[in-house]
């Protein structure tokens, strides 16, 4: 019992609540705990989100591609994390991204039901939903009012940082020249400066086929704004 305490009081949607509200939540709600072995999908894009679903152990995956571009930037997502929490409720409900296990990857995942039932049990809860919407939609706003040269180095950490989760790491942009110039509106040659540029300073490592970004904060920093 004491871990399944440890590992709710985790989560980014659980924290503040007192361990006898835990307790009381364990007994009523049906928490479904999965295994994922390495490479197994734990989500397809395009999948209605039907479920809140936490990551509880281990490390996932998230490969988000955009559409008609051969361009894909994907993340990796450290337990405790949640999963596109914005996509449960709203007008679209289906999730833009893969998420594959990186090695052996547990998942606690609870009905969009069973988890409203939870939002109306306890305030803190509610709350702690409405805090991360929020800074997601406010980071969002954020970051493109960011964007205040128009540089190919902000226009690119504009993308990313819109595509990724809040404490992503190895962050890697798969992509063809021309569909990421086209994607963040720019020539080939100033492209291949600007990430040259990038790759100088420490920011990320280029390869033939892929930009990778091992940590998020340097994209934030380019942008002067947090997380």
């Amino acid at each position: 019992m004491d871990s399944i305490f440890e590992i709710l009081m985790d989560l980014p949607l659980f924290q503040g609540v007192s361990r006898e509200k835990l307790a009381e939540l364990i007994e009523k709600t049906p928490f479904h705990f999965l295994k994922f072995t390495d490479g197994q999908t734990i989500a397809s894009a395009g999948d209605t989100c039907t479920h809140i679903r936490f990551i509880i152990s281990g490390k996932a995956v998230v490969e988000t591609p955009a559409q008609s571009l051969r361009v894909s930037v994907s993340e990796t997502l450290t337990a405790p994390a949640v999963i596109g929490p914005e996509y449960l409720f709203g007008l679209n409900t289906s999730y833009p991204f893969s998420v594959t296990a990186k090695g052996t990857c547990g998942v606690l995942q609870i009905t969009k039901a069973d988890y409203v039932n939870i939002l109306n049990s306890d305030r803190v809860f509610l709350f702690n939903v409405l805090n991360i919407l929020s800074r997601n939609a406010q980071h969002g706003t954020a970051n493109l009012l960011a964007v205040s040269s128009g540089s190919v180095a902000e226009r690119l950490a504009f993308v990313v940082l819109s595509l990724t989760h809040h404490g992503a790491t190895d962050i890697r942009i798969n992509y063809k020249q021309r569909d990421l110039c086209a994607l963040i509106s720019t020539q080939r040659t100033t492209l291949v400066s600007a990430v040259a540029k990038m790759q100088e300073e420490g920011i990320l490592t280029l390869t033939p086929s892929e930009i990778i970004i091992p940590d998020r904060r340097c994209l934030l920093s380019i942008l002067h704004t947090t997380d």
